[in-house]
């Protein structure tokens, strides 16, 4: 059975550039990887409600807390199949945003810490009732938020079809859900947690190597 492995952070913190780095890593090494992001967008109906909410094209739907988190966590409910698969053949599995992002992002909109209600609501529903995979190790991108919001903002400038949406322009959000992360690692919230200078980047290749052997 291969390794969960998840990489978290706020919107600019550079996920998909480690997560490329990471994976090309594993494979120097000989590990088989799978790779996954979430949001599902434009495969899954869920996310795709999710994202016209987050654009304001779904009525109230993105006003409700839960109600998106559900999209979100339902997303990762349709998905849970093809992920045990993957990792019952590779040894990795490297997800782009999982669980905890449903967790921090809500929790930070009723500002809520790690310890609050939301965040076990999080956990009922996505890991005992809906059963999605647990990972084995999260890795935490910390980038102070403005350097996350500098990010964001070139992406807008630069990527065609993608302008930021509601929570990516909500540096208040944005400042509580990085507080929310920092708690979710601090208490191991799911799985050992390890966090990384998002400005500077890991070392991709000493990381693999520690990942691989747990």
């Amino acid at each position: 059975m291969g390794r969960l492995v998840v990489i978290e952070g706020l919107d600019g913190a550079g996920k998909a550039t480690v997560a490329r780095s990471l994976s090309a890593a594993f494979e120097a090494r000989g590990a088989t990887v799978s790779r996954l992001a979430f949001p599902r967008y434009d495969t899954d109906v869920h996310a795709d409600l999710a994202r016209d909410a987050l654009y304001g094209r779904a009525g109230d739907l993105g006003g409700s807390v839960h109600g998106m988190a559900l999209m979100f966590a339902l997303d990762r409910r349709a998905a849970a199949g093809a992920m045990r698969v993957a990792l019952a053949s590779h040894d990795v599995l490297l997800v782009d945003r999982y669980i905890a992002s449903n967790a921090a992002y809500g929790a930070a909109r009723l500002h809520q810490d790690a310890a609050g209600g939301f965040v076990d609501w999080v956990r009922a529903t996505e890991v005992d009732r809906f059963g999605i995979p647990l990972p084995d190790h999260q890795l935490l991108l910390d980038v102070p938020e403005q350097v996350a919001a500098d990010r964001a903002h070139h992406r807008e400038r630069t990527t065609a079809d993608r302008g930021r949406d509601a929570f990516e322009s909500d540096d208040g959000l944005q400042k509580r859900t990085a507080a929310v992360y920092a708690q979710l690692a601090a208490m191991s919230w799911l799985s050992d947690w390890t966090v990384l200078d998002g400005v500077a980047g890991p070392d991709a290749g000493v990381l693999a190597a520690a990942l691989l052997v747990g």
